[in-house]
């Protein structure tokens, strides 16, 4: 059957192939297009995050999808709300309460500081934040606004494996390629 497909494909033509390869790029631009868009609304570099462990339950599970706003600076974090922040030279951002805040007086600067903590978690965070005692504000990603339970699994599983995120993309490309217009 799909060397079916394959000689269907081969009897379509260039112009018909690059068409449909065309349509692909188009939907994957579409994508991050409105990601990057939803970035600028929401003032943060990553509007949509998934949770990739249990340290926030019973609030959110692994593969839950959030979504982040960045609030402006003259609004300060309250203790109690959900953040995501990342620490410098580290890849993956994380998702924990705030557990305390404080204005640091910095010579003419004020310094907002803050403390997390996931739900699930004994202690503070401090061994996370790399030798400091606090977070700044500039670390924040985001806080939370809302999510969707468990729709991130998929993302999770392609990133533990590789070798299905390829082959997932691989399948979308032959199903745009083998549509027919």
């Amino acid at each position: 059957m799909l060397s079916q497909e394959f000689k269907t494909l081969k009897n379509l033509g260039f112009r018909h192939c690059l068409l449909q390869a065309l349509s692909f790029a188009s939907v994957i631009c579409t994508a991050l297009s409105v990601y990057k868009g939803l970035g600028v609304v929401l003032n943060t570099e990553s509007p949509i995050v998934v949770v990739l462990s249990e340290s926030m339950e019973p609030a959110f599970a692994r593969g839950d999808i959030l979504f982040l706003y960045h609030p402006p600076y003259s609004t300060p974090i309250k203790t109690g709300e959900i953040t995501v922040y990342k620490i410098p030279n580290s890849e993956i951002p994380i998702v924990h309460r705030v557990i305390d805040h404080h204005i640091s007086t910095d010579g003419d600067y004020n310094t907002e500081l803050i403390l997390t903590k996931g739900d699930n978690n004994p202690g503070d965070d401090t061994v996370l934040y790399k030798g400091k005692k606090w977070l700044k504000r500039d670390q924040i990603v985001g806080k939370v606004m809302g999510y969707i339970p468990y729709a991130g699994y998929i993302t999770i599983l392609m990133n533990d494996h590789p070798n299905l995120k390829y082959a997932g993309m691989a399948i979308m490309a032959l199903f745009v390629m083998l549509k027919r217009e």
